[in-house]
């Protein structure tokens, strides 16, 4: 199973709506596909349509309880797409988990397990803490939404400086498959100028497409359904697909779906 965490520490930059539509997207291509949602806030599971009375196993049983991954796997009104939910307990995890051994590779222990997934999506909360460390030591790799304004970047920053300690230290295999860049208005002239600074500094790690404002992308949360399903005619849902297409492209051959 090909494990991609979702991260920047920064809040509101698109992070959960990008987990969303991009597994959709992955799932709507046949990719058996996985969604974590490891954020306490839980929007992913909101987002996806998964109610508060059914989660009655989440990804706090998996860091804190050691429950297998099978047994928290909900199936979602999406074909090919799966998720662990998160509950607000969550919120307890990183208090609960300071005394234990290993406590940065509790998930990676769990995402080991074959659970017929081809592609994980593990949706992280916008801080640098345990949860968000647990993320980044399963993955093999990171993709991580980057709003177009200035202070994006130097939360851009801070986030490399914490991939490569994570590479030192718990997961010397972690990448970073692309940025992708959201929340882009062509209409504002820092838009542009953010993201002409940030693929000249990172270049082709840089994702072609871009994600833009869209009324359409904020309403779909609100009924359960990603944007994808909502209205795959608006301009987020088209951004979201053709940014799902790029990752396919950047994944190992040897590893993608037939």
């Amino acid at each position: 199973m090909i494990r991609i965490a979702i991260a920047n520490q920064k809040g509101g930059v698109g992070k959960t709506t990008t987990a969303i539509n991009v597994a959709t997207a992955l799932a709507a291509t046949g990719w058996k596909t996985l969604l974590i949602d490891l954020d306490p806030q839980g929007n992913a599971s909101t987002g996806i349509g998964i109610t508060a009375a059914e989660r009655e196993r989440s990804t706090y049983d998996i860091l804190v309880d050691g429950m297998s991954l099978a047994e928290c796997i909900i199936p979602t009104r999406i074909p090919n797409l799966s998720i662990v939910p998160a509950t607000v307990d969550l919120s307890g995890a990183e208090v609960e988990l300071v005394g234990v051994e290993g406590r940065t590779d509790r998930l990676r222990r769990a995402l080991s397990e074959d659970t017929g997934h081809e592609i994980c999506f593990i949706d992280c909360p916008p801080s640098l803490g345990l949860l968000t460390l647990n993320a980044l030591a399963a993955a093999d790799t990171l993709l991580v939404p980057l709003q177009c304004e200035f202070f994006a970047l130097e939360g851009l920053s801070q986030l490399l400086q914490t991939v490569e300690r994570v590479q030192q230290r718990f997961n010397p295999q972690l990448g970073i498959i692309g940025i992708a860049l959201t929340m882009y208005d062509r209409r504002n002239r820092l838009t542009d100028q953010v993201a002409d600074d940030v693929r000249s500094c990172l270049r082709e790690l840089v994702f072609d497409a871009t994600i833009p404002r869209n009324v359409r992308l904020s309403e779909a949360p609100s009924h359960g359904l990603p944007a994808l399903v909502y209205d795959h005619t608006c301009a987020g849902s088209r951004a979201y697909m053709a940014l799902a297409r790029e990752l396919i492209g950047r994944l190992p051959a040897q590893r993608k779906a037939a």
